[in-house]
C-alpha cells in the first residue's frame, strides 16, 4: 500500500522528470559539438545514463503497458538519432541508436520488474 501512495504522490514530479529527460536528449543530440557538455565518461556510458534513466523516469511515469511504452521510446531514440542527420557538426550512428534503444529499455523493464514485485 505505501509504495502506491508514494508513487501517487510523486506522479507529476516523476512525469516532469520523463519528459525534461527527453527534452535535454532531444537538445543534447541536436547542438553543435562545442555546446555539448562532456562528463568525462566514455560515450557509450553517457549514452546508456541518460537513456536508462529516461526509460526509468517513463517506466514510472506510465507503467500500464511497459512493452508498449519501451517500443515508443526505442522509436523515440530513432528519430533522435536520424535528426542529427540535418543538424550541423552532428552525425547520426547506429551503435549509438543500439545502445540508445537497449538502454532505455532496460530503464523501462527494471520498472515493470519493481511493479510485479510482491510488497510486504
Amino acid at each position: 500500500m505505501l509504495y502506491k501512495e508514494l508513487k501517487l504522490r510523486f506522479l507529476t514530479p516523476v512525469r516532469v522528470a520523463a519528459w525534461g529527460l527527453a527534452a535535454a536528449i532531444v537538445v543534447l543530440s541536436l547542438v553543435p559539438p562545442s555546446l555539448r557538455p562532456q562528463t568525462g565518461l566514455p560515450h557509450d556510458i553517457e549514452h546508456f545514463g541518460i537513456f536508462c534513466a529516461t526509460g526509468v523516469a517513463f517506466g514510472l511515469s506510465y507503467s500500464r503497458r511497459p512493452w508498449r511504452l519501451a517500443a515508443w521510446l526505442v522509436v523515440f531514440a530513432a528519430a533522435v538519432e536520424l535528426a542529427q542527420l540535418f543538424a550541423p557538426g552532428r552525425h547520426a550512428r547506429l551503435s549509438d541508436f543500439i545502445v540508445d534503444a537497449i538502454s532505455v529499455s532496460v530503464g523501462v523493464v527494471l520498472v515493470a520488474l519493481l511493479e510485479r514485485t510482491p510488497r510486504c
